[in-house]
């Protein structure tokens, strides 16, 4: 047979028939190219199998595309331009193929079983089309069908990785047809002896057991005519596997097993069900110690049906299910879902329960948007957003983490000393920072010092070091071990700091540390250093009872109408006549949330200060009858403020902080830079902020870039 010839028969392959015309016409002239013919008559027997799969599947032409392209890389690299230029939606099913291939590159060699719900897990979370699982599952079988051609030891890591991650996988999505031959190719390379010991002792070949099957559905059907009851049979032979797996959960010998053949009757409603039991039993002799009505008793998890055994046509034990539809679809998509069951997860979390089940909802339509590349993408990208990510360590490892997790976390978790000893990161070879937000996928390596410690800033949300409560406890715990001096200490010079940037060093504590149940300012100290309490509270606590301090009345003075004044443009409201000019004062620049007083000038209007800005107080002791009572109001468009950062004079020093201050939302009025000598950099910002928290936020980052010895607000 000519090349042209073998090309032909395998084009006439009723799993190519759906293969667009483009794609059709691109593999005749690859195939008989010298650079790429060679290659695609090589690839040929095992896409040959996985592509028959996915026609089994019902696979669309898209997908079949993709398969085709990823196991023939020279006819990719022969493709004009992209693959997805002139195939849409192919190059999606393409980078998910590669993703995938990555994970199973890197878990070679390995021990799948040990990590196999991570695999599993890592691999549902990065593939973004659901057309890529079943490419997945369908090329893993084509190559098991082959794996007796290979080596020993390739053959058996092969087959514990179909056992461990692409028959389950093939399970939960509830892809039967390639799960069963998944699971007994995998356990004939595994478990040679025992196979063969089932296989002898079964009755005929697996067809000549479908066969059975379908006289029993046929028989069964025309008893039920007769009765005039409507129901839907299906039936299957029980595979080898499953057999072995039943045998040693109830530790028996495979004659002592009557479920190796089972048919199931779906009807509308219960009392249905019972009329077909007795149907059935009519029909053919029951077992009595196999009957089993978890209707009238469900199963703990919710399952419902009744099951009988009953000596079939030639001698041969059948077993019947008999159920509604309802019933059906709660054991398939439910609570008591077949591959729940099966594999016993009981700990799954439900959010990936939900996952899963969309997808295998997805998966069993059979047109419209199911079927339409953008339409199914779209909807995946909405609906299967998890609260998790998996990431990777070097080792091939799945961690398993809260969304938003850093690689401080990632630490945490895999050895709470590697947590306090990490000192920096990379992620997928690159030096990243230990702030950032790792992803699906992603390979961690921590970098870690001989000795170390953690540090008390991994504890402040605001400098979003840790995202797991799990992580932050293992740095509390940590802390908590330290002699009291020490943590009294740490917990003042945390404190101080935060104070001092923003202005409040000179406040009382004392009455902040009792609302904390702190009988003394140093247990406040403690509290903070072991992470019970963030600076960031005390300093909210202070401006809240300063407020409240100032809104009482301190003396004789007539109440005064309050009047809404200009100042309202503002975000501030005066009390007294309206009208006023009103500003902020220059010395001390207060922000929203701040307490505030106002001072009336000789012609320039209300000033507003800080409650405890030096000029106001020096002011106020001169003339007191000049002091009005202001307030924070709404509408304001924010509160311009000076902020100084004091760092080491290095490149990308101003990009960093510029960046920093446009994430936070925060508004960049000016900026001036001073090199101060010994490679230091003075910059001064004037900026616009909305409130005291994104001003607090804000200085917490930028006192955490690269270089910064220093950040706090002027006008202290």
């Amino acid at each position: 047979m000519s090349s042209s010839q073998a090309l032909s028969t395998l084009l006439q392959r009723p799993s190519l028939a759906t293969l667009p015309v483009p794609m059709r016409q691109l593999l005749a002239q690859a195939w008989e190219r010298e650079d790429t013919g060679k290659d695609i008559r090589t690839s040929w027997p095992v896409l040959a199998d996985t592509l028959d799969a996915l026609a089994l599947l019902s696979a669309d032409e898209v997908a079949l595309s993709a398969a085709l392209l990823f196991d023939l890389p020279g006819l990719r690299a022969a493709l004009p331009g992209r693959a997805g230029a002139p195939f849409p939606a192919i190059e999606g099913l393409l980078d998910g193929q590669d993703a995938a291939a990555q994970v199973w590159t890197l878990h070679a060699g390995r021990d799948a079983g040990r990590n196999s719900e991570g695999l599993r897990r890592l691999l549902l979370s990065i593939v973004r089309d659901l057309r890529v699982v079943p490419i997945l599952l369908a090329r893993q079988l084509a190559v098991m069908r082959i794996a007796g051609t290979l080596p020993e030891d390739q053959r058996r890591a092969l087959a514990q990785l179909t056992r461990d991650i692409h028959a389950p996988l093939a399970n939960r999505l509830g892809i039967w047809q390639l799960k069963w031959e998944l699971e007994d190719l995998a356990f004939q390379y595994l478990e040679p002896e025992t196979y063969r010991y089932i296989s002898r002792e079964l009755d005929g070949s697996r067809g000549e057991r479908e066969e059975y099957i379908e006289a029993v559905k046929r028989t069964l059907h025309e008893s039920l005519e007769a009765h005039g009851v409507e129901g839907e049979i299906s039936g299957r032979p029980k595979h080898i596997f499953s057999i072995w797996k039943k045998m040693q959960k109830k530790h028996r010998e495979l004659d002592q097993l009557y479920d190796l053949r089972a048919i199931r009757v779906m009807v509308d409603d219960i009392t249905t069900c019972y009329t077909v039991l007795g149907i059935v039993h009519e029909l053919w002799a029951p077992i009595s110690s196999e009957f089993d009505d978890y209707i009238a008793r469900p199963k703990p998890n919710g399952y419902r049906s009744l099951h009988t055994a009953v000596l079939g046509p030639q001698g041969r034990t059948v077993e019947v299910q008999i159920r509604t539809c309802e019933m059906h679809a709660q054991a398939e998509l439910g609570v008591a879902a077949h591959w729940r069951y099966k594999e016993g997860g009981k700990g799954a979390e439900r959010a990936f329960d939900r996952k899963i089940t969309w997808m295998r909802q997805l998966l069993e339509q059979s047109g419209g948007e199911g079927r339409d590349g953008e339409g199914l993408a779209g909807a995946l990208e909405a609906e299967l957003v998890e609260d998790r990510v998996y990431a990777l360590t070097p080792k091939g490892e799945v961690i398993d983490l809260p969304r938003g997790s850093t690689p401080l976390d990632f630490a945490y978790h895999v050895h709470t000393m590697v947590g306090h000893r990490c000192r920096g990161a990379k992620v997928n070879s690159r030096i990243v920072p230990l702030t950032y937000r790792l992803r699906s996928g992603d390979r961690v390596e921590i970098l870690t010092a001989k000795e170390g410690e953690p540090r008390r800033d991994w504890l402040l949300p605001a400098n979003g070091y840790l995202a797991s409560g799990r992580s932050r406890d293992k740095v509390r715990a940590w802390f908590h071990k330290l002699d009291r001096a020490r943590n009294l200490q740490d917990g003042k010079e945390v404190l101080d700091r935060e104070l001092k940037r923003l202005g409040l060093h000179n406040a009382d504590l004392l009455p902040i540390a009792r609302k904390f149940h702190a009988d003394s300012v140093d247990e406040l100290y403690i509290q903070i250093a072991l992470g019970d309490v963030g600076p960031n509270q005390v300093v909210r606590l202070l401006h809240e009872a300063e407020r409240a301090a100032q809104q009482q009345p301190t003396g004789p003075t007539p109440a005064v109408p309050r009047a809404r004044s200009k100042a309202a443009n503002r975000g501030f409201t005066v009390q007294g006549v309206g009208n006023l000019l009103v500003q902020l004062a220059h010395c001390c620049q207060p922000v929203a949330g701040e307490p505030i007083v106002g001072y009336l000038t000789r012609n320039r209007g209300v000033t507003v200060h800080r409650a405890d800005c030096a000029a106001f107080k020096r002011l106020a002791g001169e003339h007191s009858e000049r002091v009005l009572v202001v307030e924070w109001g709404s509408g304001g468009s924010g509160y311009e403020v000076d902020v100084q950062v004091d760092a080491a004079d290095r490149k990308w020093l101003l990009k960093d902080v510029t960046n920093l201050v446009a994430q936070e939302d925060a508004h960049l009025l000016g900026i001036h830079s001073d090199t101060r000598g010994n490679g230091l950099m003075q910059l001064r910002l004037r900026l616009r902020v909305s409130d005291y928290g994104q001003l607090s936020t804000l200085l917490g980052k930028l006192d955490a870039l690269a270089g910064v010895e220093e950040a706090r607000r002027l006008g202290d």
